[in-house]
């Protein structure tokens, strides 16, 4: 955790190289005129939690978790993860493993990789699977491989490095995703309480824009603040992570970002799976 002065705004987001890489310009004071910021770094699933509690002035939270904030939160127009080709991956031990009735761990019931996983076994899975449980997402493959669980939902930098733990992909939640609906894939976004004003907002937006731009102008700059806190990641596998997870979407949602983030709530009400959202509850002030 930085200390920062009072006036700071709290945030929380993952040490993931995405968020380090997005936030790094902003949170070392390398964008003119934007506001301090006092970072605590925790995952996503806690981070949904914050949300949820109102704890902080800024989040890095799940897109699956915005109706339940969005009466305290706007959702800002940039910093967060949306794309295509980089969604939750289910991995087993054993290739092509029915999951009717299998246990399944996931990254957080709260989590957007959940809510993909949901809509995909209502597809994929007719009789059901079995126990879900929650665990930290960089346990999930060990427990997989350590026969823990029968399968596990994955996301972040699982992608590139599940088979070395021999393990195999069973199914891509993105390609279902995109392949049923066309749309992007929207993984996590950056929220801000409603209260800071419509003033604080925009500029707090602009600062994250200046900051991503920063980071691509210069991708050097932020190497050591991604690397301090990778836990121990390979420097190409974080590159990977970045190139994946840090794309125009995070510089602007833009229409078709909204449009998949709006596909993805709109379906999971549909569905029972979260409660509606209102009209106006994505507008930024």
């Amino acid at each position: 955790m930085t200390s920062e002065p009072a006036s700071s705004l709290r945030i929380a987001y993952s040490p993931c190289p995405n968020d380090t890489f997005v936030f790094d310009a902003l949170a070392h004071g390398r964008v003119p005129g934007a506001p301090a910021l006092d970072v605590t770094f925790a995952d996503i699933d806690v981070t949904n939690g914050m949300a949820e509690r109102g704890e902080f002035d800024v989040l890095k939270v799940s897109y699956a978790v915005l109706p339940y904030v969005l009466d305290d939160y706007a959702l800002l127009p940039c910093g967060g993860a949306l794309g295509r080709g980089c969604g939750p991956l289910v991995l087993t031990r054993e290739a092509g493993l029915d999951l009717t009735g299998r246990t399944v761990a996931v990254p957080g019931e709260r989590s957007t990789a959940y809510l993909l996983f949901r809509l995909w076994a209502a597809d994929v899975v007719p009789g059901g699977v079995g126990e879900i449980v929650v665990m930290p997402f960089h346990e999930i493959m060990p427990a997989v491989r350590d026969g823990e669980v029968d399968a596990g939902l994955v996301i972040h930098e699982a992608r590139f490095t599940y088979r070395n733990y021999g393990l195999h992909k069973l199914a891509d939640m993105g390609e279902h995703w995109e392949r049923t609906t066309g749309l992007a894939i929207p993984l996590g976004a950056i929220v801000a309480r409603r209260s800071l004003g419509g003033d604080m907002l925009k500029r707090l937006a602009d600062a994250i824009r200046t900051s991503v731009r920063a980071a691509w102008d210069d991708p050097e700059a932020s190497r050591p603040y991604v690397m301090e806190h990778a836990q121990e990641m390979d420097p190409a596998v974080a590159d990977q992570h970045i190139g994946l997870y840090v794309n125009e979407f995070t510089a602007e949602l833009g229409e078709n970002g909204y449009a998949a983030v709006r596909g993805l709530l709109t379906r999971a009400a549909a569905e029972g799976l979260l409660p509606p959202l209102g009209p106006d509850a994505l507008d930024f002030p």
